[in-house]
């Protein structure tokens, strides 16, 4: 699936009708997962019964019944989908919480199947034919929505930001695109000192979007306490305060997204560290920089693009690659604040560096010992879709697999035993 996403211009009319839809579709969300909550084991509620129900909302509510029929649909299957969540992580016995259903009560969006809308036929205009009133609005942008036939449009979403209201289309199409082989692999570090270093001895700067920007963002944020709740001066000073925090966020996903498509179209082989950044972040000390970082968005999009380009992107464990030396494999105890990783073999470098190679030797090892000489990408999340103004993202798909030749030496290893006077 491939999400191309538009901005919207219309009047207040219509942007109140589609907080509306937003609002319905929170409630039945919200019915659904409370319906679930009052049945017995014995009922055996699952998605026909949660579906069914939603039909019944309908027949109850006229709110409900003004949205349109596979609006409510998929407004109930987001509660099932909460649900099923729920039961695969207590059958998977998860550590820790189980992610129990919880009421929404901040929905921002609203999403249509293949019938409540209709596109304009200069598709620069989309209208929505249910009964709740938003009618025809613009759509904003330079994407290529008309070059697809209306019947691959599986989903239209309308979705609400700080800066105004978006509309996603999800197009049934497969993104390929041919990219030469280059032969070259490497492996990543991640870190805060640099965003990443490579296995080849390249520091790719740390933005730190966040951090530049953490001083308006405070001022923006200390100006809210001073407006009067309930009035719009408040209301304001929020939205204000929102679009910061949507800037940072937007160029956030751009740097990872144009890091990744260059590591990705220059190497056919990328190694990289499976971080739990949900138990990494519980260090208060270092929380904001990791958040900051955005490692998880950068390893989604390592992941998006190997498949686009038909390449292989492999996560392994990071336990120990920078306290191993990368020449003779003995353990060199070092603190975080040790910089430099010195062995007594004579090999000396930067941290980050010996723990790229020691990552790049354990991809190699990893798919040497599959029996079946390739890999895919082991991440249990789909990937994520519609992270910004004109973003395609794929949804719902897995990599595939990929024969990789081992037979030629890395390029950095070839380098540093140079380097170090071996032949």
């Amino acid at each position: 699936m491939l999400v191309i996403e538009y901005k919207t211009k219309g009047n207040q009319a219509q942007y109140q009708a589609i907080e509306e839809a937003i609002k319905t579709t929170q409630f039945i969300r919200n019915k659904c997962l409370k319906y679930w909550i009052d049945s017995s084991r014995e009922d055996n509620i699952n998605n026909a019964a949660i579906s069914r129900y939603s039909t019944v909302l309908r027949a109850d509510f006229p709110f409900v019944a003004a949205l349109n029929s596979m609006a409510v649909q998929a407004a109930a299957e987001r509660a099932w989908l909460a649900i099923s969540r729920f039961y695969d992580n207590c059958k998977n016995k998860k550590s820790g919480k189980k992610g129990y259903p919880r009421f929404q009560h901040d929905n921002r969006s609203v999403e249509y199947k293949t019938s409540g809308w209709a596109l304009h036929p200069t598709k620069r205009r989309i209208r929505f034919t249910d009964k709740k009133g938003i009618g025809e609005v613009k759509l904003l942008g330079t994407w290529d929505i008309h070059t697809y036939p209306v019947k691959s449009i599986k989903r239209v979403r309308i979705v609400r930001r700080a800066d105004g209201y978006y509309v996603q289309f999800c197009v049934d199409v497969e993104c390929k695109e041919t990219v030469p082989f280059t032969g070259q692999e490497i492996g990543l570090d991640m870190g805060l000192e640099h965003f990443y270093t490579d296995s080849n001895g390249h520091h790719e700067p740390n933005p730190r979007f966040l951090r530049k920007a953490e001083k308006q963002v405070k001022h923006c944020q200390r100006k809210i306490y001073k407006k009067q709740k309930g009035k719009n001066g408040r209301k304001k000073a929020r939205n204000r305060y929102a679009r910061k925090h949507l800037k940072i966020s937007r160029q956030r996903t751009e740097h990872a997204k144009s890091r990744a498509r260059h590591v990705m179209q220059s190497n056919d082989l990328c190694v990289y560290e499976n971080l739990q950044v949900k138990n990494m972040v519980r260090n208060h000390h270092l929380a904001k920089s990791i958040n900051d970082a955005g490692w998880r968005q950068f390893r989604s999009y390592l992941e998006y693009f190997a498949q686009k380009y038909g390449k292989v992107a492999l996560a392994v464990e990071p336990h120990y690659t920078s306290q191993q030396c990368p020449d003779c494999g003995t353990m060199v105890k070092k603190s975080l604040s040790t910089r430099t990783h010195t062995c007594k073999c004579g090999c000396v470098l930067q941290r980050d560096y010996a723990a790229a190679i020691n990552i790049l030797q354990k991809g190699k090892e990893k798919i040497a010992t599959s029996g079946h000489g390739g890999s895919k990408v082991s991440s249990k999340k789909k990937s994520r879709n519609a992270r910004g103004v004109g973003t395609a993202t794929l949804s719902g798909v897995t990599l595939t697999e990929q024969v990789l030749t081992m037979s030629l030496e890395s390029p950095c290893m070839r380098d540093r035993r140079v380097s170090n006077g071996i032949s």
